[in-house]
């Protein structure tokens, strides 16, 4: 008789399972819980083992349904952290991009897409900027392009060595000079 029993109680908490997952869980109890498992198995469920056997059952599935919407809070509570982390981070790039600077001597310059400094912009897209190359410090001196959303070198331009630099800088006065007699103006 025991396996019975055993079959009687799968068969009691497959109903009462199936009734509370179709149930809305505001207005039902565990009476009509055990009422309704009672008339779908043709059962008297008001006996006192029966009753205590429902009442594990659906203590159990709240239990279980506890469980799981704890660990959807925990999930959508780590999904925002991850997110806010995210965009922490995005902020941080922005931030970075935006306050990207170097001291060079007791100056402080803005910062190319490339994190060259900046000496100076010649106009919107001409630009003067130091860079490392090979181990070399040279002066650039060249027009930029965007490119999503970044300005980056166009081979149209020239990059001078310090050496080089330091000539074309001890020329500036004859230049201007040659400028002025064809009737342009440095001023």
């Amino acid at each position: 008789m025991a396996s019975d029993d055993a079959e009687t109680e799968k068969r009691i908490e497959e109903a009462v399972l199936d009734i509370l997952k179709e149930s809305d869980m505001a207005s039902m109890t565990e009476s009509k819980v055990r009422s309704e498992a009672a008339k779908r198995l043709g059962l008297d469920l008001s006996v006192r083992h029966r009753k205590k056997f429902v009442r594990k059952v659906v203590e159990s599935f709240l239990t279980t349904k506890e469980e799981e919407a704890e660990k959807e809070k925990v999930k959508e509570v780590q999904e925002e952290v991850e997110e806010g982390e995210e965009e922490v981070g995005e902020e941080e790039e922005e931030e970075e991009e935006e306050t990207d600077k170097r001291v060079l001597g007791n100056r402080q310059y803005e910062c190319d897409d490339s994190g060259d400094p900046i000496i100076c912009a010649l106009s919107s897209k001409r630009r003067v900027t130091l860079q490392e190359f090979r181990g070399k410090t040279l002066v650039s001196i060249r027009e930029f392009y965007e490119k999503d959303g970044k300005q980056l070198p166009s081979s149209k331009g020239i990059s001078l060595t310090v050496e080089q630099w330091e000539a074309f800088r001890n020329a500036v006065p004859a230049i201007e000079d040659a400028i002025k007699q064809v009737g342009g103006s440095t001023d």
